[in-house]
């Protein structure tokens, strides 16, 4: 009787345990996605506490518990964006037999996740000014990204000379694809022309 009362009542614990857990999570995801929307929205630097809070329906304690700071927030939050926006893959373009091909073919890859993701990246790449938190964050993130597109494109080019690097990292900046799109070229056509001036 004794033994079957201490399995019921270990079970219950672990049942309230997991319960708790799943509510945690759920929590958690909830506030993150809060705060990418608003981060979309209206930017980092003028997301509040306080609106995160309101918009995930807890308390600003809550926020505060599960993300103290932007350092532990900002993840979190790319993490539920890129779920609904993921990063592109190049493997296919970059397997393309002709070198401007695999340099036009991964830029519309990148300048259309860039058209993709503008009404974020936007706000992102201009408030990192003030956000020395986000200013990390992209070079560790997005960034990082365009950088290792480079260095696989100089790879498939062979011996890329120090103006195809420069090139090249000029392509795949964000705000070269926003230039191109604002003189009236679309993403095609923007990656088309960065090619012809890589590879020549």
């Amino acid at each position: 009787m004794v033994a079957s009362v201490n399995t019921m009542s270990t079970q219950s614990r672990k049942y309230e345990l997991k319960a708790r857990a799943e509510s945690q999570k759920e929590t958690r995801d909830r506030i993150a996605r809060s705060a990418a929307e608003l981060h979309e929205e209206v930017g980092v630097a003028r997301t509040t506490v306080a609106e995160i809070a309101r918009r995930a329906g807890v308390s600003r304690l809550t926020v505060y518990n599960h993300f103290p700071d932007l350092d532990v927030l900002l993840p979190a939050c790319a993490a539920h964006y890129e779920g609904i926006h993921p990063r592109p893959v190049f493997d296919e373009t970059l397997a393309s037999p002709e070198p401007a091909d695999r340099v036009a073919g991964s830029l519309e890859l990148l300048y259309a996740w860039y058209r993709e993701t503008e009404p974020m990246f936007g706000k992102a790449f201009s408030d990192r000014a003030t956000v020395p938190e986000l200013d990390r964050f992209l070079a560790g993130g997005v960034e990082q990204m365009a950088e290792d597109l480079v260095v696989r494109l100089e790879e498939s080019l062979g011996k890329a000379t120090s103006d195809q690097r420069t090139m090249l990292r000029l392509a795949v900046d964000f705000w070269t694809w926003r230039r191109l799109t604002r003189e009236g070229l679309d993403d095609r056509g923007a990656s088309r022309l960065m090619a012809r001036m890589v590879v020549g």
